[in-house]
């Protein structure tokens, strides 16, 4: 036997088949090995290293072909075995269903007569804890209940409460209010007479200050009429001593410019003399 062979032969023994079934299996697949060592070696010989060996590319090409028969052919018989053992396993789990559905059954009943002690005890019990849990149920309804109306109280007396608060804080605010308004017509009275009396002194500021503005005017005006007169008296002084000294350079003048005729003694004016 091969080496292939033999690792076919290990592999259906790993899996335990039952020997029939192993052995049409070694029929089916054992073929293929020895194939494939053949082709192996023949592959091998053939390696193409330039392109005028058309010879051996049309031999690779016949190969190929060939194993590309062969592995579709182990692929269909892998799936005829596998659709064979798959119909199998459903006409095993088929029969074993209808078995169990008849077994089941009979093998309940004789469970049931056997434990017919304890499951009138489970039974017992289950009422017992059914009746525990409906008192249980009942008593949390109650307390249930009791815990609505003390809340319900709760509420009312809470809402009482608030109610009252809500009153005096009502009356509290009334009060502020009017004490409110009170302070604010105090203080609005209070603004008015300080308003009176700031429109008062300011009216008699703007009287003092128009008096004192018509007082520094009258005093500025006559300082002004007097500046006035002292100028025109300046003026008058200034003319009066240019006019005397005037009258004096004439007089000097004249005298200087008097000729005494030395022949006839008469005195007379130079300058006219000169502009004759």
């Amino acid at each position: 036997m091969s080496e292939e062979k033999n690792e076919l032969v290990a592999i259906v023994k790993e899996y335990d088949l039952e020997e029939t079934k192993a052995n049409r299996m070694l029929e089916q697949f054992s073929g293929y090995f020895q194939l494939a060592a053949e082709w192996e070696a023949k592959a091998k010989t053939i390696v193409v290293t330039d392109e005028s060996q058309t010879g051996d590319m049309a031999m690779a090409r016949e190969g190929r072909l060939f194993l590309r028969e062969k592995r579709i052919a182990v692929e269909k018989t892998r799936k005829e075995l596998k659709e064979q053992s798959l119909r199998e396993g459903k006409a095993i789990d088929g029969i074993a269903n209808v078995l169990k559905a008849l077994i089941v059954p009979i093998e309940e009943h004789l469970k049931a007569q056997e434990d017919f002690v304890k499951i009138k005890q489970e039974r017992e019990e289950a009422i017992r804890r059914e009746e525990a849990e409906k008192l249980l149920r009942e008593k949390e309804e109650r307390e249930a209940r009791e815990r609505e109306e003390a809340e319900r109280e709760r509420q009312r007396k809470q809402a009482e409460e608030m109610e009252r608060l809500r009153k005096e804080r009502a009356e509290q605010e009334k009060a502020l209010q009017a004490e409110r308004k009170a302070r604010a017509e105090a203080e609005a009275k209070a603004e008015k007479e300080r308003k009176e009396a700031e429109a008062k002194r300011r009216a008699e500021q703007q009287e003092a200050e128009r008096k004192a503005a018509e007082e520094r005017a009258r005093i500025e005006a006559e300082r002004e009429k007097e500046r006035q007169a002292a100028k025109r008296k300046l003026e008058q002084e200034r003319k009066a001593a240019e006019k005397k000294i005037a009258e004096a350079r004439a007089k000097a003048e004249l005298a200087a410019a008097q000729v005494k005729c030395p022949k006839c003694g008469e005195v007379f004016d130079g300058r006219e003399h000169k502009a004759q």
